[in-house]
């Protein structure tokens, strides 16, 4: 199965719009707790979200970080899969840009749409067409988490030449490869399937590399949702990458 381009649109605009709503719920409680704002940073992006993929897309299922699974999705042909606000932690401390919104849709074989906002940045990537990648620089960058890099990134970036870069949000380091902020994102300390679906949709539509860290295929709308690692990387750099990590 394949998105139509009212799919694609559709995931685009309700990205966008729901970054501009967080953006909103900022300003409002710029004064408040981190914790009040991280919660109705959640609680309102996830009904904007839903509601919207409720009028648009009724007999479609819905995969979100801030909703109960029922597990009907593992029947259903197509299913989105939203994260309302990727870097929870970002977003609570004002002024950090590094968090997004991803809304992704799966479909029978795999992901079909993509799209991530950085709000802050103004911009949304997403698929089908996204802009080639600029020429490399002469020291590669691999964007890891600030919180969590994991032990693989220092040996992957001795590989390459290359010199690490820290990042809040998975959304915010997939998309510093996809413009060529960087160009290899590395994780292995696990994530959720909201957590990466957006991001790896709209990378391989770039034309990048994206895998498990073993190389086998990065896989959605699975049972269990846990996705225990990933790379996404430009091509040029995927083989001395997986001959670092493959054994890992």
């Amino acid at each position: 199965m394949t998105a139509s381009p009212d799919d694609h649109r559709l995931a685009r605009r309700l990205a966008t719009e729901a970054g501009a709503l967080l953006r909103e719920v900022r300003r409002e409680l710029a004064d408040a707790t981190v914790p009040a704002r991280k919660d109705a940073g959640d609680r309102r992006s996830q009904e904007f979200l839903a509601a919207e993929l409720g009028r648009h897309r009724p007999g479609d299922a819905v995969l979100s970080e801030e909703a109960l699974d029922d597990h009907a999705r593992l029947s259903a042909d197509r299913v989105w899969i939203i994260d309302p606000l990727d870097g929870t932690r970002e977003f609570g401390e004002l002024g950090r840009p590094d968090w997004a919104v991803h809304v992704a849709l799966w479909a029978r074989g795999g992901l079909v749409a993509g799209a991530v906002a950085l709000p802050e940045h103004g911009i949304t990537f997403a698929t089908p067409d996204l802009p080639p990648l600029p020429p490399p620089p002469a020291e590669p960058r691999v964007v890891v988490s600030r919180s969590r890099p994991p032990a693989i990134a220092s040996p992957v970036a001795e590989a390459v030449g290359g010199r690490l870069v820290r990042m809040g949000s998975a959304g915010a380091k997939a998309m510093a490869v996809v413009s060529g902020d960087a160009e290899i994102y590395v994780h292995a300390g696990g994530q959720y399937e909201w957590d990466s679906a957006a991001p790896v949709a709209v990378a391989m539509a770039a034309g990048l590399h994206a895998s498990r860290i073993d190389g086998s295929p990065l896989r959605y709308n699975q049972p269990d949702l846990w996705v225990p690692d990933l790379i996404i990387c430009r091509p040029e750099y995927a083989a001395k990458v997986l001959a670092v990590t493959a054994g890992n």
